[in-house]
C-alpha cells in the first residue's frame, strides 16, 4: 500500500489496546523518519498542522498564535520535554480527539488490521465532558469480549491507578503489553465497580463473518461486520456474492459492538448496498462540503436490515445513517454511539505521530449525529444482562430466533417479503 502523508480515519480517540493498536482507527506509520527534527521544530510542526488543519477555526476560543509564541519561547534539551510540551499544548483545545503518539505508539498502531494484533481487544474513548475513559466496544472473540467487558463501561483504574485526569495515550500505554501477561482494569457500570483481570493474547480478526440462515421468511443472508478495516470491503463483497449465489431472500447486517474504522471502508461497504443517492457528507472548518455518492453498482436490492447498539460508532454510524435515510434499510437495536467527527493522521519527522480533527460529518439527509448517534427505526432493548448471556455464556444464540434483535430483524424480513409478494400478485 502506497504510503500516503495523510489519511480520514473516523474516532481517531477509539483505541484499540492491542500492542496499542487503534483499530477504530486505520493509519499507515511511516517507518523510520528521513531525518530526526529537533524537538523545537517537533513542537512547531505539530503547531502548524493544527493552524492549518482544525475543524474550528476559532481552535474552540484557544488563542492559537498566543499558544505557539509559549511554546516556541522554551528550551528543549530533548525529545521527551518537546513531547510533554506538544501534548499540554493540544489539552488546551479541549478535543479528546486531536492527540499526539510518541514513535513507540505510533508505530504500534495497526496499518489496517492485516490479520493479527496483541493485547486484550478493546475500543476507548475519552468522554469529552466528564473526560473519563469509555469503552467503545469490546472486539468479538478478543480477551476483553470473554471476560464481559462491555460498551459504555467506565474504566476507573488500570492495575490499581486510577484514570482520573488520564488521557487515552496514558491509558494505552499501561493497559498494553505482551501476551500472557495479565492486566487488571477497575469498571464502573450503571453505579456498580467492577473488577476484571485479562490476559492479553495475540488475536486474529477477520472484520466479516457470514452464514446463510433458515428463516420462516425464507432463507436470509447473516452478515455480521466487526471492524471497517482496510480488507473489511473485499472480505464484505465475498460475502454478499455467495449469499447471493445461494438465493437468500434478503439480508441481516449486524453492526453491534461494531467500534468503526476506515472512512473509505464505510463508503465502499455503503456503495455495495446502495445504487444511488448520497453516503455522507464532510464538513471541514470553511463549511466546504465534500459529498460521498452511491455509483449504481450495489451488488443486491434485496430486502436489508441493519443491526445496530451502543457500541455502533464511527464508521458503522455513516453505513447505517446512509442506509437509513436513503431508506435502503431498516435499522433495528438500540441508539448508536455518537462519533460524527473524522480525523487526519500524520506521521512527524522524528517518526512520531499526530491526529486531528478535520471535519465533521453528516448523514444524508443533513443530521449531525455527533454525541447523539443514529436512533434505530425499531427500537428492541437488551438488558445488561441479556447481552451478556447472549454474546458470553450462550453466543450459539447469537444471529437466531433466541436472539430478540435479530429475531425482530426476521419479523421485519418476513413482512416486506409478503409486501413484495401482494404487489407481484397485484401486478
Amino acid at each position: 500500500m502506497v504510503i500516503t502523508k495523510s489519511r480520514l480515519v473516523l474516532g481517531a480517540t477509539a483505541v484499540t489496546l492491542s500492542t496499542i493498536a487503534v483499530t477504530s482507527l486505520g493509519i499507515n506509520s511511516r517507518g523510520q523518519a528521513l531525518f530526526k527534527a529537533s524537538p523545537k521544530e517537533l513542537v512547531d510542526e505539530v503547531w502548524q498542522i493544527v493552524y492549518r488543519q482544525y475543524v474550528d477555526g476559532t481552535f474552540n476560543q484557544v488563542d492559537w498564535q498566543a499558544v505557539r509564541k509559549e511554546y516556541l519561547s522554551k528550551s528543549y534539551s530533548n525529545q521527551q520535554e518537546a513531547y510533554t510540551s506538544i501534548r499540554e499544548m493540544l489539552k488546551k483545545l479541549e478535543d479528546p480527539y486531536t492527540r499526539f503518539m510518541d514513535p513507540e505508539e505510533f508505530k504500534s498502531m495497526q496499518v489496517d488490521t492485516s490479520g493479527e494484533l496483541t493485547g486484550i481487544g478493546i475500543t476507548i474513548s475519552q468522554d469529552e465532558k466528564t473526560k473519563e475513559l469509555v469503552v467503545i466496544s469490546p472486539i468479538e472473540d478478543t480477551p476483553a469480549f470473554k471476560v464481559g467487558i462491555l460498551a459504555k463501561d467506565v474504566i476507573l483504574e488500570i492495575d490499581g491507578k486510577s484514570t482520573k485526569g488520564m488521557d487515552t495515550n496514558q491509558a494505552v500505554s499501561l493497559i498494553r503489553g505482551e501476551a500472557g501477561t495479565q492486566v487488571r482494569l477497575k469498571i464502573l457500570r450503571n453505579g456498580q465497580q467492577k473488577i476484571f483481570d485479562i490476559t492479553r493474547a495475540r488475536i486474529e480478526i477477520h472484520p466479516v463473518k457470514f452464514a446463510e440462515k433458515p428463516s420462516p421468511a425464507g432463507n436470509i443472508g447473516y452478515i455480521r461486520l466487526n471492524q471497517f478495516s482496510a480488507n473489511a470491503g473485499k472480505e464484505m463483497r465475498d460475502a454478499i456474492n455467495k449469499l447471493e449465489a445461494k438465493n437468500v431472500t434478503g439480508y441481516v447486517l449486524d453492526l453491534r459492538g461494531n467500534p468503526g474504522g476506515l472512512l473509505f471502508s464505510s463508503i465502499e461497504i455503503s456503495r455495495m448496498w446502495l445504487d444511488k443517492g448520497t453516503i455522507v457528507s464532510t464538513i471541514d472548518r470553511q463549511g466546504e462540503q465534500e459529498r460521498e455518492i452511491a455509483r449504481g453498482r450495489a451488488l443486491t436490492n434485496k430486502p436489508l436490515v441493519v443491526l445496530v447498539d451502543k457500541g455502533s460508532a464511527s464508521a458503522s454510524e455513516i453505513l447505517s445513517g446512509a442506509l437509513q435515510d436513503n431508506k435502503r434499510a431498516t435499522i433495528v437495536g438500540t441508539q448508536t454511539f455518537g462519533k460524527g467527527l473524522v480525523q487526519s493522521v500524520r506521521p512527524l519527522e522524528d517518526g512520531s505521530g499526530l491526529a486531528v480533527t478535520i471535519a465533521k460529518y453528516h448523514t444524508p439527509s443533513g443530521k449531525d449525529i455527533n454525541k447523539h448517534g443514529i436512533d434505530p427505526d425499531i427500537k428492541v432493548d437488551l438488558t445488561d444482562a441479556q447481552r451478556q448471556d447472549l454474546w458470553l455464556r450462550e453466543r450459539e444464540k447469537l444471529g437466531t430466533l433466541e436472539d430478540p434483535q435479530f429475531a425482530k430483524a426476521i419479523e421485519v424480513l418476513g413482512k416486506q417479503a409478503a409486501q413484495n409478494t401482494t404487489t407481484t400478485n397485484k401486478n
